[in-house]
């Protein structure tokens, strides 16, 4: 990190606002990612984006860049994504894999872009009342943009999504707080919640110790920002990586928290998953079975937005500062938002009832559900995304993690291969238990849910192993050999 510097406090002239943030760096809520003071990126100048310049009244003073794919249809998705500090919608569109799937799936991508003369590190003032607000400053323009881009691809209305790392991920927060009537969803990447800070100094304390606010007030913080009356919101993933001394790994319990209750849900997860990159997924479903809330934790992961360069169909993008080797979160973000069209549509049948869980192995989970008439055959769905297709009303899901809940819906498919209604969720556990070890400080291994704190040091979850003062210079391994039960291993861990 740089160095740190006292807070400042703002006043109502925009002048010394810009003022101030000429000598903020690393730390402060203009959300430096990482080391001292970084040149604002370059222009957006790559091949494939095309600068937009008139948009709208543009209060935000922000560039628009797009990028479509050839023969896009009309009511294709629209993506709006939003860099990060020290970078430019250029590195965004280089390095994310987001035009990969624009490609693949059909929808067109909004790349807004800020510059030193808003921020002295290019960075979004996600933290700044006058620009984090419904109509007002960045958060206005950003919507401009929206507009302009529907007017112009005759994108889907119903299917806006955004997506940002860092203070764009913090400002993404915002945008889905203050316009759940234009998204569906949103991706907040290495963030920080909605409206957590309206200050330089308070974006220091979300950024290394977040408040500890109630679900319900950070609900709260939503729906005072939202319109009046709103009663449907986005859907919302949120990515976070556990070695993170940016951004700390708290703030996505606080986004967690935040977002299951403006959906009304608990703070207990529906299912966990392990997914490459040793990254662990939560899934909060809504109640029709449907995942409203997922949590990306990627382990050992610093600040950044996880990519994961080759070409298989899973992966993404190409690495570069803070764009970090993990776990291509474009795609999985993707496919959660059902941009990949493997979602359910809606046809005519009933929902087949009596899905049941006949049998699990570590590995496999066996389903069963009673027939359809009219059905030619049935979809499968894991979580919201499509895992088998069959004739018979009975499959069995396999490749599966050991020890761990999944989710399933199926919708019977017509003759002209329309899906149906979803049945009601059911839940399958595999049987077993994966170890997995991981390093971190005990800090952070307290804000992952692995140790605990108590009186200043720290306390290994399950074992209550004494680790040492609770900081972030005391650094342990830790192995989980159970559900919620952890073992020092600092002399070697294999799983």
């Amino acid at each position: 990190m740089g160095p740190s510097h006292p807070p400042l406090r703002f006043t109502k002239s925009r002048r010394l606002v810009r003022g101030i943030h000429r000598w903020v760096t690393a730390a402060a809520g203009a959300l430096a990612l990482t080391g001292g003071l970084v040149a604002a990126g370059p222009q957006a100048s790559a091949a494939g984006l095309t600068q937009i310049t008139a948009f709208g009244s543009n209060p935000g003073n922000l560039s628009m860049y797009t990028y479509a794919p050839d023969a896009l249809p009309d009511d294709a998705p629209l993506v709006v994504a939003l860099h990060g500090c020290t970078q430019s919608a250029s590195d965004y569109y280089a390095h994310s894999g987001w035009p990969t799937f624009a490609d693949r799936y059909g929808f067109a991508l909004v790349f807004p872009q800020t510059s030193s003369a808003n921020n002295a590190n290019s960075c979004f003032n996600w933290f700044e009342p006058g620009d984090g607000k419904r109509d007002q400053g960045e958060a206005l323009s950003i919507k401009q943009m929206i507009d302009k881009a529907v007017a112009q691809y005759g994108s889907d209305t119903r299917r806006v999504y955004i997506t940002g790392l860092s203070a764009g991920a913090g400002m993404t927060a915002n945008m889905l707080a203050a316009y759940p009537d234009v998204f569906a969803g949103g991706a907040i990447d290495s963030g920080l919640p909605a409206f957590c800070a309206n200050s330089v100094s308070a974006a220091y304390t979300c950024m290394y110790s977040p408040p500890d606010k109630s679900p319900a007030q950070w609900g709260d913080l939503v729906r005072a920002a939202a319109p009046a009356g709103t009663a449907s919101w986005p859907r919302v993933a949120i990515w976070q990586g556990t070695a993170d001394t940016t951004v700390k790994p708290a703030n996505a319990t606080e986004l967690r928290d935040q977002w299951t209750n403006v959906w009304g849900l608990g703070q207990t997860p529906t299912r966990t998953e392990n997914l490459s990159g040793g990254t662990t997924l939560s899934i909060y479903d809504d109640a029709s079975g449907r995942p409203a809330v997922e949590v990306y934790s990627i382990s050992g992961m610093a600040h950044g937005l996880a990519v994961d360069p080759g070409s298989g169909p899973e992966q993404c993008g190409s690495t570069g500062t803070y764009f970090l080797d993990t776990i291509c979160s474009s795609y999985h973000t993707a496919r959660f938002w059902g941009l990949d069209g493997d979602g359910p549509s809606t046809g005519s049948l009933p929902a087949p009832t009596g899905l049941k869980v006949t049998g699990t192995t570590d590995t496999t989970a066996a389903l069963s559900w009673n027939a359809v008439d009219g059905a030619s055959s049935y979809t499968v769905y894991r979580g919201g995304a499509k895992v088998a297709t069959t004739t018979s009303t009975t499959a069995t899901d396999t490749g599966l993690a050991t020890g761990t809940a999944y989710s399933y819906t199926v919708a019977a498919v017509d003759a002209a291969g329309a899906a149906g209604a979803v049945s009601a969720a059911v839940t399958a556990t595999t049987t077993g238990f994966t170890p997995t070890c991981h390093t971190a400080s005990n800090y952070d291994h307290a804000a992952a849910g692995r140790a605990y704190q108590n009186g200043g040091y720290t306390y290994a979850n399950g074992s209550h192993q004494s680790m040492g003062l609770w900081n972030t210079f005391t650094t342990h391994t830790l192995k989980q050999t159970g559900p919620g039960y952890y073992v020092v291993a600092d002399s070697g861990c294999s799983v």
